[in-house]
């Protein structure tokens, strides 16, 4: 006997397949979007280390080494990732990085090493990695991908509001040193 239901609904399985929540990455994807990452974590590690270059205070060329070092172990996280997704990861950073670097140390040198500079040019490599992260996250990638993805630019996002936070410091600290005279 057939159900009236099959009977007038040719397509029974099509009707009760759920809709995709979401297009999955396909494992090409995924390695060009996680390699795109290790550039930008290449050009922060490449960054900090102009910048605590760049500057005298110990405690902030400290901070700037230890971001440095931080993006080394970023990008060697990803380049473990895309090497398990069969992948060849990338080494070298981009060209607007080196752009950029070239700008800092262009900026330091006409400066005299001035740290509030030095800082607000890595607030601005900063606020590109956090764009650089947060289109990598609004892709389908795998969960165990996202999540390394999620807790790195988390600790991105905290090192730009510390940079953020120690050029105001340094403004504000400037501008006070200005009214008073000193």
């Amino acid at each position: 006997m057939i159900n009236n239901y099959e009977a007038t609904n040719s397509s029974t399985s099509e009707a009760f397949r759920p809709a995709p929540s979401s297009k999955a990455m396909s494992n090409d994807d995924v390695i060009s979007t996680l390699n795109g990452l290790i550039q930008t974590c290449v050009d922060g590690e490449e960054g900090f280390r102009t910048a605590a270059e760049a500057v005298e205070a110990s405690d902030t060329k400290t901070f700037f080494y230890e971001n440095s070092q931080e993006r080394v172990r970023f990008a060697g996280a990803l380049q473990e990732l895309v090497r398990s997704l069969g992948g060849n990861p990338e080494h070298t950073g981009t060209f607007t990085g080196a752009i950029h670097r070239g700008w800092m140390d262009l900026k330091a040198a006409i400066a005299g090493n001035d740290q509030r500079d030095v800082l607000s040019e890595c607030e601005r490599g900063e606020d590109s990695a956090k764009k650089e992260y947060r289109n990598a996250l609004d892709e389908p990638l795998p969960t165990n991908v996202k999540s390394i993805v999620q807790t790195q630019c988390d600790s991105i996002l905290r090192t730009h509001d510390r940079v953020r936070g120690l050029r105001d410091q340094s403004v504000h600290t400037a501008s006070n040193t200005t009214d008073t005279g000193f």
